[in-house]
């Protein structure tokens, strides 16, 4: 889910489901993501019983007049849904499962995966080239976002995506968060952007092709197609637009890559520690990498390419990340994959990809 972050799944299933130093958020692109929290904190965390779910949406349908959405769109949305144990299931479960940078990697960089992003690659070639150079980002990085979110739109979800906000919403761990993105929803089925039967997703509530939640939809989905809808679910060029656009406006550079693997021997990352701080603003996985330097800064310091060859001799600014594993420095346009979903594992395995797409 771009789904920002924070709850998009299917990678996304995903979104996510390595939801503390790795991953969550699928549900592409989404708003700022909450910081993700450690699996002890998951564990702990307590479970706050709600009222009951037919009380609980009556006060929504209330709510839902005062923001002025007509009774006959509540009735056709809301009126009348259950919650479903799935997806609050699904919601508690997210922070367990933590495994390796590399075997996350594996796990999602397969064989089959390159060998489909290159065919849909050349099949929609023409489209793609339309849509670099409207957005003026590099197709491979569209590619790559698209299959880690929905296997090149294989696995989109099925999940009413009314019904999954609503149980989100009521069940309370993030209620506010999802409670805004079902008003956002019917925003979309006020305004003819899609019907709601036809409205379906993963169980975090993030649509189509690249996984978007309902506000993200609202902000950045495109109509590339030029056919009145803005539609992600089912046109591959209002989906890939709508990723790139996505990128676009989080200040995407096309004459810059993502960033590269590098050689960090532990005397360096003792001196690095020393001399470069941690990021202090941003989301959780923005705060888990250091400041930004020049290349030739980082050379000074000792980092090198992964087969222990010198820096390039550029000024260009990057920021080291670590996984428990493999260490990248990382440019600005690594910043922008981290806003479609905010954990490293996910924007590492986007970048490696894309690699492989070229």
């Amino acid at each position: 889910m771009p789904h920002n972050g924070f709850v998009r799944i299917p990678a996304l299933l995903l979104c996510a489901l390595l939801l503390a130093t790795p991953l969550l958020a699928q549900q592409g692109p989404v708003p700022a993501p909450t910081p993700a929290p450690t699996p002890a904190t998951a564990a702990t965390a307590p479970v706050v019983t709600p009222e009951p779910f037919d009380e609980w949406l009556k006060g929504l349908a209330v709510e839902a007049r005062d923001r002025g959405f007509e009774d006959a769109l509540i009735d056709r949305t809301i009126a009348g849904l259950e919650p479903l144990p799935r997806v609050i299931a699904s919601d508690r479960s997210q922070a367990e499962l933590v495994v390796g940078f590399n075997r996350y990697l594996r796990s999602h960089v397969t064989t089959a995966m390159v060998r489909r992003g290159r065919l849909v690659a050349k099949q929609n070639r023409t489209l793609l080239t339309r849509i670099e150079s409207k957005y003026d980002v590099q197709r491979r990085f569209m590619l790559a976002i698209w299959g880690m979110e929905t296997r090149y739109g294989a696995v989109m979800g099925r999940t009413p995506v009314f019904q999954a906000l609503a149980t989100l919403a009521w069940e309370g761990r993030r209620a506010e968060f999802f409670k805004g993105e079902l008003f956002n929803a019917l925003t979309m089925v006020s305004k003819g952007y899609i019907d709601a039967p036809t409205m379906t997703g993963s169980w975090a509530g993030a649509m189509g092709h690249p996984q978007f939640m309902p506000s993200s939809y609202l902000k950045y989905a495109e109509d590339f197609d030029k056919d009145g809808h803005r539609d992600i679910w089912r046109s591959t060029g209002d989906a890939m637009a709508s990723i790139a656009n996505y990128l676009n406006k989080f200040g995407w550079d096309d004459d810059e890559t993502w960033g590269r693997e590098v050689k960090v021997t532990p005397a360096v990352r003792a001196r690095v520690k020393e001399e470069i701080p941690q990021r202090a603003e941003g989301c959780y996985a923005k705060r888990n990498m250091t400041e930004r330097r020049p290349l030739t800064e980082w050379q000074k310091l000792g980092v090198r390419l992964k087969d222990g060859k010198p820096l390039p001799r550029s000024s260009i600014k990057a920021g080291l990340v670590e996984t428990d594993e493999r260490s990248f420095l990382v440019y600005d346009n690594y910043d922008a994959i981290l806003e479609y979903n905010c954990a490293h594992y996910y924007a590492l395995t986007v970048a490696l990809l894309s690699d492989q797409l070229r």
